[in-house]
């Protein structure tokens, strides 16, 4: 069953950057002969929506802290079109899963990526150069073109390599909110330290 690895690589991916996920499968379906990819995403206006929202995101998504404004605004986004996308999927070939259970794993999978990418990218914009932010968001989209490209040709790779990432980004998330609370933690020990200090009578002399 070919439709189960691409619908999580296409769900983990819209978790990323959405409209990229729905311009790639949609010009690989219309140009590459992809049976695979739905024919409601190779229509010439959908083409042209995704490709325009996928170059405001190009841009947003480069600029520190913008992009998390754009990442909150797209919490619901996200998720709704990985749902979509899974949905259209498994209608594309009907019997292979059921349309709810297509949607529900697009919607979840595109969530969770979308907290991990939007979490990281908060970490990444307490760096204050600019640079960090442009690489990681290169990175992101060369991954999700690669992504789905291999999902249309080798979707269980595509799927595996998925997998992956999604566990690589839930464990830098774990690392990164770890460090944030010792970070925290020292802190308050340091002003509680100074605070007894300034009270003490050696302080107070």
């Amino acid at each position: 069953m070919t439709v189960l690895p691409l619908i999580f690589t296409s769900g983990l991916a819209s978790g990323i950057n959405a409209y990229a996920v729905v311009l790639l499968l949609g010009l690989l379906g219309r140009f590459a002969g992809a049976e695979s990819v739905p024919h409601a995403l190779e229509r010439t206006d959908v083409l042209i929506a995704a490709a325009v929202l996928f170059l405001l995101e190009a841009v947003a998504d480069k600029i520190p802290y913008v992009d998390t404004v754009w990442d909150a605004v797209h919490t619901v986004i996200r998720p709704i079109a990985g749902a979509v996308v899974g949905v259209l999927i498994a209608s594309n070939d009907p019997g292979s899963l059921s349309e709810v259970a297509a949607g529900a794993m697009g919607g979840t999978t595109a969530l969770v990526t979308h907290l991990v990418k939007a979490s990281l990218r908060m970490a990444v914009n307490t760096s204050p150069e600019p640079f960090s932010t442009i690489v990681v968001s290169l990175a992101e989209d060369l991954s999700v073109a690669g992504l789905v490209t291999l999902a249309i040709f080798h979707p269980w790779a595509a799927a595996s390599i998925a997998a992956v990432l999604l566990l690589a980004g839930l464990l830098l998330v774990w690392l990164a909110v770890s460090r944030i609370r010792a970070f925290r933690a020292r802190r308050r020990e340091r002003k509680a330290v100074r605070a007894a200090a300034a009270g003490s009578p050696a302080g107070q002399a």
